[in-house]
């Protein structure tokens, strides 16, 4: 397979040599262009055309927030992962609402990393552990509503109407999206393809008019599927 052509985007000179060492050894992914701040990065994007853009937060000029909306804009189908050493909900939870596919902290593996640019360039959404609690706190604050701007909620009754149209393997699908497995593990636990369960998870978003993972993690917890405690 052709390795994961990605742009690194930290103002941080030595950090950036670092991952881009890191992501080189792997094998699995080129770096092919560094920007230090996200105006540098909107430029290199449309001369570099990446598979994937690694981008920090807190940067000069324009920040990881601002420069992913942007990147959204231009190009919707160009997956975001953001890599940060914040946890924090003033940080998680603007970076999800302006587009970004993944978060991952700068104190994870390398391969951690590495599994993560696989996983959104696949088309899935990535949370870090501890990320993935911050943003399940504000659901439990928030009564259950997602932490992006959505359409008006369901009734919890209608929600439950949905549920009943979903068959079984579905359920079992959606529930294990929710419990923030990938499209490889969701494979390996049902001992099906990777086709099978990318076709299961296209047919959820149809069936219930949801666009993401964290859509359908809050369908789930809305329905009774799982609860707050078991992710």
């Amino acid at each position: 397979m052709k390795p994961i052509r990605v742009l690194l985007v930290d103002d941080h000179a030595i950090l950036r040599e670092g991952i881009r060492y890191l992501l080189s050894a792997s094998g699995e992914v080129e770096v092919v262009g560094e920007a230090q701040d996200g105006l540098e990065a909107l430029e290199m994007v449309e001369q570099l055309k990446p598979d994937a853009v690694l981008m920090d937060i807190a940067m000069p000029r324009m920040n990881g927030i601002e420069a992913t909306k942007e990147l959204k804009k231009r190009h919707p189908d160009l997956p975001v992962l953001i890599l940060s050493m914040y946890d924090s909900e003033e940080y998680v939870l603007p970076i999800l609402r302006a587009g970004a596919a993944g978060y991952v902290l700068k104190r994870a593996a390398a391969q951690e990393l590495v599994s993560a640019l696989k996983a959104v360039t696949s088309g899935q959404v990535i949370l870090h552990p501890d990320v993935a609690r911050t943003v399940m706190d504000n659901l439990q604050a928030q009564g259950g509503s997602a932490p992006a701007p959505s359409p008006e909620p369901r009734s919890t009754s209608a929600a439950h109407a949905q549920l009943e149209q979903l068959t079984e393997r579905e359920r079992e699908v959606l529930t294990l999206i929710a419990h923030g497995l990938t499209n490889q593990q969701i494979a390996e636990k049902l001992f099906i393809s990777i086709k099978t369960v990318q076709a299961h998870r296209a047919n959820l978003m149809e069936k219930l008019d949801l666009h993401d993972a964290v859509e359908l993690t809050k369908f789930a917890i809305k329905t009774g599927l799982i609860s707050l405690d078991e992710i």
